[in-house]
């Protein structure tokens, strides 16, 4: 089960950020299996198993657009209460292909469930018959192409077949390289905490790059627990977290047709019954999972396409969070300030464009607007040590700090963005060539 490193070692970001990785293990209840179905005309891994052998409780956030992918609707329709397998493709949006693109996911449901339910024959001492209502899709990559069900549906047996029961750090590696499209980096993370002294797993892992913009969800994204928390548990806490973390980034202002966060918790660990997200058992799971969910968040950022800058954008003291939030994604979306931002033109007009555009009322005679620990802006003017060079001087820094007061209340938000590049352009013109 060697790791198809060929996306991976030809990135030409090799000074690009966040590219230490924590080294994620076994997790007891996962199996993986990665492989190549051809669906780039290469060996590169696009096809990834997930297979929980007792089934995994989840919960799942999807994206919001009003047109979403088959493999979306697929999932919304089954209502298991437990998932034995997700499987992962690439290449393929399985978007805008109508009843093509869903009947091929209901037949490979019914192969995939069939060569797991062998499976649990051949492994398992009392075996489970596995239902095709309990298998989950992820598809990402081209809209609008027929899904290549021929070129999948030969390789689900030989999937099934490289299962893996124990994991190690580079069978997780080649689950996170096989989800990729345009990304340069696999994005992975872990955590660990407890629940009521017992000892808890949190792995992730996550793709985006391009068309990142959030709402409920945005990406995909998996997270893995050996937990045992019930599904409306899992719901409540995943929701709870999307809003900071994946629910906070932007790439290029594009919410995708295919976005999807997921957790499954396997159950293995033996922790005290929760009942109610506010008990205080589950406080350090809770922080634990806000910790894997953020930092898969701005990985996805960090390796948005193109992109030469992580940028954050702090917008304090507005009236309510919502307000913060439209002010940050105001500035984060702007095209001229993330074309500032690459060109490294301390231009804070473009900052001030963003924020008057917007919509929230501002406080203009306390506006605050800091470039790190510059102050630009104090009391909605420009600040009397404002100094132009010391400003484009912090600009070349590859992590870029603004800070936003608005004085019109107490609440903010945080929002992860990157700079629009010339090779933003390259990359989406060329992207189906």
């Amino acid at each position: 089960m060697g790791i198809n490193l060929s996306n991976f070692l030809s990135s030409k970001s090799k000074n690009a950020k966040m590219i230490d990785f924590q080294d994620l293990e076994h997790i007891d209840g996962v199996s993986i299996s990665v492989l190549s179905a051809n669906l780039y005309n290469d060996s590169r891994d696009d096809l990834s198993m997930f297979y929980f052998r007792d089934g995994a409780n989840y919960a799942s956030v999807y994206t919001q657009s009003k047109i979403v992918s088959e493999n979306i609707k697929w999932n919304l329709k089954q209502n298991s209460k437990k998932i034995y397998s997700l499987l992962v493709n690439t290449r393929n949006a399985n978007a805008f292909t109508g009843k093509q693109g869903y009947e091929s996911l209901k037949k490979l449901s019914e192969i995939i469930s069939l060569e797991l339910t062998k499976k649990q024959e051949q492994d398992e001492d009392i075996s489970k018959k596995i239902s095709s209502k309990e298998i989950m899709f992820g598809c990402t990559g081209t809209i609008g192409e027929p899904y290549p069900y021929e070129k999948i549906s030969h390789q689900i047996q030989n999937i099934v077949s490289k299962i893996k029961y124990t994991q190690n750090k580079f069978i997780w590696m080649k689950a996170a390289l096989g989800i990729m499209t345009t990304d340069t980096k696999p994005k992975l993370a872990m955590e660990e905490c407890t629940i009521a002294n017992k000892k808890i797993k949190i792995y992730g892992i996550a793709k985006g790059s391009g068309m990142i913009h959030p709402n409920m969800a945005t990406t995909l994204a998996y997270v893995f627990t050996d937990a045992k928390l019930s599904n409306d548990i899992l719901n409540k806490l995943l929701k709870k977290n999307i809003s900071t973390t994946f629910n906070a980034i932007t790439c290029d202002g594009d919410t995708s047709t295919n976005d999807m966060t997921t957790i499954f918790a396997t159950g293995k660990v033996d922790n005290t019954q929760i009942k109610n997200i506010n008990d205080k058992k589950i406080k350090n799971f809770d922080k634990a999972l806000n910790k894997v969910l953020l930092n898969l968040a701005k990985r996805v950022v960090s390796d948005g396409e193109g992109s030469s800058k992580f940028v954050t954008i702090n917008v304090k003291k507005c009236k309510s969070e919502i307000d913060a939030k439209q002010i940050a994604f105001s500035i984060a979306n702007s095209p001229l300030v993330k074309t500032a931002i690459a060109g490294e033109d301390p231009n804070w007009g473009r900052i001030i464009m963003a924020i008057g555009k917007a919509g929230p009322k501002i406080n203009l005679k306390k506006l605050l607007i800091k470039f790190g620990n510059l102050k630009i802006v104090q009391d909605g003017k420009l600040h009397q040590s404002y100094n132009e060079t010391k400003t484009a001087e912090y600009m070349k820094n590859q992590n870029i700090d603004f800070d936003i007061e608005i004085f019109s209340g107490k609440k903010s938000f945080t929002v992860y963005t990157m700079d629009f590049t010339k090779k933003y352009i390259d990359i989406n013109a060329d992207y189906r060539s």
